[in-house]
């Protein structure tokens, strides 16, 4: 476990043609992430929550601001923060196991690294899967070998972005109870990013809600629930509707600025969908 510090961060991007124009994704972001807390990003699209999560990746830099992972400045990516991506990102010519043992192959010998590989493969429930190519798996399989394949690097932050984000609502609900399991088995500090509130509620302590570009923090809500939680309790659905209070006129501004003229508060009244997922479509 450890702690991630993110203080006046902010992200700038300039373009590569002569006019150099600048475009700020968001300023001055700052947010603490306690040991073996699970904190979500949840905003509407182009906000930069996945910009944030890959700077804490190392993955990109900040413009201005720090980063820290226990005392430890960010300036690239590290073995202790382990990422998992939307997409599993399996090397398709390499079996289940191969594929979470290539992460291990510099840090221990075959054998070890057989036994760690199936000591995560065993967690995420795919030991009978070990001999299996990608072709072969559904993709809730697939996202949970590349799950299997981060926590055997053993990090001390787990990086999720979207990871769930392409997948039907059945293999989500399943997977929403593996991560539970895993982060309750590790004790792992977890920073997830999604668009869907009920899955942010569901999974998180936190819940750092961020608006439109340049994006910033809006709102942090803590998650005062008891675990296992039920999406149809009094208090989640109260919860819910605050979130999206504030969410859903974070969206109309960035369809307004899409759209123009040819917006209207009818047309976005379709993008709130009945699993509260926000921004599905822009």
């Amino acid at each position: 476990m450890e702690r991630v510090m993110i203080k006046n961060v902010e992200k700038t991007f300039v373009s590569d043609d002569k006019e150099k124009k600048s475009f700020t994704v968001f300023d001055d972001i700052s947010l603490d992430v306690s040991p073996g807390e699970f904190v979500s990003l949840l905003g509407p699209s182009g906000c930069g929550k996945s910009t944030l999560l890959n700077i804490v990746a190392g993955l990109d830099r900040a413009t201005n601001g720090e980063v820290k992972v226990g005392d430890t400045n960010v300036t690239g990516p590290g073995s202790d923060r382990g990422v998992v991506f939307q997409e599993a990102a399996l090397m398709p010519w390499l079996n289940v196991i191969d594929n979470v043992k290539f992460a291990l192959r510099k840090k221990m010998n075959k054998e070890d690294a057989h036994k760690e590989a199936e000591k995560y493969l065993k967690l995420v429930h795919l030991s009978k899967f070990m001999d299996a190519f990608p072709h072969e798996l559904s993709g809730g399989m697939k996202q949970r070998v590349a799950i299997a394949r981060a926590l055997a690097m053993n990090p001390k932050i787990l990086l999720m972005d979207e990871p769930f984000g392409a997948l039907d609502e059945q293999t989500r609900s399943m997977l929403h109870k593996e991560v539970q399991f895993i982060w309750e088995e590790t004790k792992k500090t977890i920073l997830f990013v999604t668009h869907n509130i009920r899955e942010a509620i569901l999974l998180s302590d936190r819940i750092v809600l961020m608006g439109t570009r340049p994006g910033g923090i809006r709102k942090v809500y803590p998650v005062d629930l008891p675990r296992p939680r039920t999406p149809a309790s009094e208090e989640f659905i109260k919860l819910e509707q605050d979130i999206m209070s504030i969410l859903g006129g974070e969206i109309e501004k960035v369809m307004r600025e899409e759209m123009g003229d040819d917006f209207n508060s009818q047309k976005a009244s379709l993008l709130y969908g009945t699993n509260r997922n926000m921004g599905d479509h822009i």
